[in-house]
This record gives C-alpha cells, sequence and structure tokens, in this order.
C-alpha cells in the first residue's frame, strides 16, 4: 500500500477493498484478533457509519451508567478510553510516531474493568464480530441524514492525520456518492443495520436528528431499551451534560488530547446542526446528490430529515 501525505510524522493512508469495503490498515490490522473478540451478553455496542454522533451516544451512556460513581473518570479519562474503538488501532498516550503503535480497541475492550463495557464500532453489519449477536448483546445503532453526514465526515477527514486525504469539497462530495470513502459507502451501512434490526429484537436503532429535537425524548427511549430506570435528577444532569456546547469544551469527551488530530484545520466536534449540508452543497450538487439518493434508498420504511 502506498503512502499518500505526511505530516508531522504521521502518514495519512489510502483505501484499499477489504472484503468489498473501502479501508485503511488502520481498521484492518489484527483482523483476525477483531473478528475472534468474545462479548458478553450484558455488553452494550455502539455502532455507526462514521459522523454520525457516535461520541454523543458514547457520552450520554457513559453518563447513564458511570455517571453517578465517585471517581475521577468523568475529569481524567478521555471518552475514547472510557469508550474502545473496536477495530482501531491505537497509539500510547502522548506518543505519535507510527512505530509505539501499542494496541487496538480489542485489547481496550478486553480490559475494561467497567460492567457493562460500551464498546463502539463503524463496522458495516456484514464485518461485525458474531459473537454480539451470538452473545446477544445490545446494539445501539445511530444514524444520520446523509447530507450532514458527508459535510461532518469531510471536515473530520481534513482534520485527521491519518484518514485518507479527502481532496476538496467537489471530489470528495462524488466518492461519498461511490461509496469510495472509509468504511464504504453510507446507503449500505445505514440499510444493512436498518434490516438487521428487523430480525435482532435487542438493536435500537436512533436517529441523529430525533436526538436533536428533543434529546430528553430519545434519553427515555434509550433507557426503556437497555432496561434503566435513573432518576429525575440524573436525567436533568445527563442532558445538560450531553448538550452540543457542553461537551464541545469538555477535553474528556472533545478529542482535544488525541494527537492524530490537528485542530488548526477543523475542530472535532464542529457544529452538530441539522442542515449545516446548506452551506457546502450548491445547487447542482444537491440536485444530483438527490437523484443518486433515490436509486439508492428503495426502503420505504427507513426514512431520514435532512432538516429542521
Amino acid at each position: 500500500m502506498s503512502a499518500d501525505t505526511k505530516k508531522d510524522g504521521l502518514t495519512r493512508e489510502v483505501l484499499f477493498d477489504f472484503h468489498g469495503v473501502p479501508m485503511t490498515t488502520n481498521f484492518t490490522d489484527k483482523w483476525d484478533k477483531i473478528q475472534n473478540f468474545q462479548a458478553k451478553p450484558d455488553d452494550i455496542l455502539i455502532a455507526t457509519y462514521p459522523k454520525a454522533g457516535t461520541t454523543w451516544v458514547s457520552y450520554m451512556l457513559d453518563l447513564l451508567y458511570f455517571g453517578q460513581e465517585p471517581s475521577e473518570r468523568e475529569t481524567s479519562v478521555a471518552i475514547y478510553d472510557r469508550v474502545p474503538f473496536l477495530e482501531r488501532k491505537g497509539l500510547s498516550p502522548g506518543l505519535i510516531a507510527p512505530s509505539l503503535i501499542l494496541y487496538v480497541g480489542v485489547d481496550l475492550a478486553n480490559n475494561l474493568k467497567t460492567t457493562p463495557r460500551i464498546i463502539k464500532t463503524h463496522l458495516p453489519i456484514q464485518l461485525l464480530p458474531k459473537s454480539f449477536c451470538e452473545q446477544n448483546s445490545k446494539i445501539v445503532y445511530v444514524a444520520r441524514n446523509a447530507k450532514d453526514n458527508a459535510v461532518s465526515y469531510f471536515h473530520m477527514d481534513r482534520m485527521t492525520l491519518t484518514q485518507p486525504d479527502p481532496g476538496d469539497w467537489s471530489c470528495y462530495i462524488q466518492r461519498y456518492m461511490d461509496g469510495q470513502v472509509l468504511y464504504g459507502s453510507w446507503y449500505d451501512h445505514v440499510n444493512g443495520w436498518w434490516k438487521k434490526k428487523q430480525t435482532y429484537p435487542n438493536l435500537h436503532y436512533m436517529f441523529y436528528e430525533d436526538m436533536v429535537e428533543d434529546t430528553g425524548r430519545e434519553l427515555d427511549k434509550l433507557c426503556s431499551f437497555l432496561g434503566l430506570s435513573p432518576s429525575a435528577e440524573q436525567k436533568k444532569e445527563i442532558l445538560v451534560g450531553v448538550q452540543f456546547d457542553q461537551m464541545k469544551k469538555n477535553n474528556m469527551v472533545n478529542y482535544s488530547k488525541f494527537v492524530l488530530m490537528d485542530f488548526n484545520v477543523s475542530t472535532f466536534m464542529r457544529k452538530g446542526k441539522v442542515g449545516d449540508w446548506k452551506t457546502h452543497f450548491t445547487v447542482a450538487q444537491n440536485e444530483v446528490f438527490d437523484e443518486h439518493y433515490k436509486t439508492k434508498m428503495k426502503d420505504p420504511t427507513l426514512q431520514f430529515r435532512t432538516e429542521m
């Protein structure tokens, strides 16, 4: 595999076909270890296409289960260490040289001392380790409308120094429609997990736009799915903590300590709004996107909102 560009000693990776899905070695190295991961019945897996609200739900779940415990967790442990990214290679804190890679996410997950273990993945359903469903683990899937998702993903690729180079927006949006971005087609991802929901009762499918519209309502639905009954005071504290502006300034949640991201290019948590795509799509791009969308989204039971 050839390198793309280098910055600060880090190499931007390039995509290659991996079981029919565009991936990079950051997420496929140690694949046997990933596929052989042993889930537990009380595990909670957060599954999303990238930039669909993963950190938002991760923090929400972390607060639900562990926010009341007297510990330094909230002030000293970053969310990506509390909620391991199953398939990602990781670096030791503060070290950015690729030669100093120490672990993959499965190692962090296996070493978690908390119960339940909260774990995240961006894998499409067909690449998910089988043990999650075999153990009947609870899965929370979060989906975001394709237009806002594309914009957010573009900016993340710009500022994450190991992601494939996104190029300019006009080229990126075409590659996004074609599914030639890391983790492949948004259409395949959201549809594949939606289809899985129909046969796997322990899957709760959430929509980013619903969370923006009424976070409290969606928190209640999530608690119902998980069998939790938090107090009114606990729910109030969680809803304050997971407000976008609060998370954006929370250094344990906003990825500002994550050495692979260049915050001079963009922040990891940028706007968190529904409809920001309008500031990026030209009229022509929007028309092309809408026509393409119609050819890909055939299931009338799966509907997204692009504005509110």
